[in-house]
């Protein structure tokens, strides 16, 4: 545990939560922030487009398939949850459900970090499995919403254009693009600045994050310790099946933490402003400090590794 959190990038994010709770008023200007979360959402992509270039595509269908299913799996086990043992009302359940089935980009660029450092081989096709894991969440999300509840009118041309072209899907599909086409020969002239400094400048976001997130700490008494427990069982619970998914797929070790830490991530994107639109009766405190507040930063200091550890040792265990 001791070697994760001497991990540079997660150093910055503690840094950054020490800043907000400390109240030292270092912010990253609000440019230089949508900068760097343009410049992570591209580099995923393309660094990904570049290794799927590479890859022999039959191999990709079935680790595909079974993670679309967890995109269902794991909103519609979060919603029971949510539903039946915390009593929230359908709404805020539905919407709390599908920012736990949806994904952070940010924690898979951690997590994929964390499998680099280690020397640890994964598949080169994961940025695709990070893409097909964020949209069918929202959609059993606002389904879930729906169902029992009053029939109501939604600007459905808006939903669809924040869930496939709002920012984070489009910058992620578009560089994944461009790396597939261009592959690995073309992409050496901006390979300095999309692989060499991607570490450094990901402290850096991960810096601001934690400022973020030390900022919702103070919503934690009005979301109940329910949700707060919920918020850290979880994506405990979400890693497990995401390591069983691993194992069906044929996955590496690598592969199956990435996508351990992916079904574990919760959205804090896409989701919510999704949910914003499709689901406005849900509850933005609860959803947001759960993600944000809670799930990431225990992902970031603690998740990653634990996830890590309970697929080595099924690894280990089966052989």
């Amino acid at each position: 545990m001791i070697e994760n959190l001497l991990d540079p990038v997660v150093l910055f994010f503690v840094l950054g939560v020490f800043a907000g709770v400390l109240n030292t008023g270092i912010k990253l200007p609000d440019a230089v922030y949508e900068l760097l979360s343009i410049y992570l959402l591209v580099s995923i992509g393309l660094r990904g487009g570049v290794e799927l270039s590479e890859t022999d595509l039959s191999a990709f269908v079935q680790p595909a398939l079974l993670t679309l299913l967890l995109g269902i799996a794991i909103p519609v086990l979060a919603f029971l949850i949510l539903r039946h043992l915390g009593r929230f009302n359908r709404a805020d359940s539905a919407a709390l459900a599908a920012h736990y089935g949806s994904v952070s980009a940010v924690t898979f660029a951690v997590v994929v970090a964390f499998v680099e450092k280690l020397n640890i081989p994964h598949e080169k096709y994961v940025t695709v499995l990070l893409v097909l894991l964020e949209v069918p969440a929202i959609g059993v999300g606002i389904l879930l919403a729906r169902m029992g509840a009053s029939v109501r009118r939604t600007n459905y041309r808006k939903l669809f254009h924040e869930i496939f072209l709002g920012k984070s899907i489009y910058l992620l599909l578009g560089g994944l693009l461009i790396g597939y086409l261009v592959g690995v020969e073309h992409v050496k002239p901006v390979r300095p600045l999309f692989y060499d400094l991607f570490k450094g400048l990901l402290c850096l976001f991960l810096l601001e994050m934690g400022i973020i997130a030390s900022r919702r700490f103070h919503e934690l008494r009005r979301v109940g310790f329910f949700l707060i427990v919920f918020a850290i069982l979880m994506p405990i619970l979400s890693s497990l099946i995401g390591i069983g998914a691993g194992l069906l797929a044929g996955l590496s070790l690598g592969g199956t933490v990435i996508l351990a830490t992916l079904a574990a991530s919760a959205s804090y994107i896409a989701a919510p402003t999704a949910m914003r639109i499709a689901v406005p009766e849900a509850n933005p405190t609860l959803y947001l400090t759960a993600a944000l507040g809670v799930t990431f930063p225990f992902n970031i200091l603690i998740g990653i590794k634990l996830y890590y550890l309970f697929a080595e040792k099924i690894f280990q265990w089966m052989g």
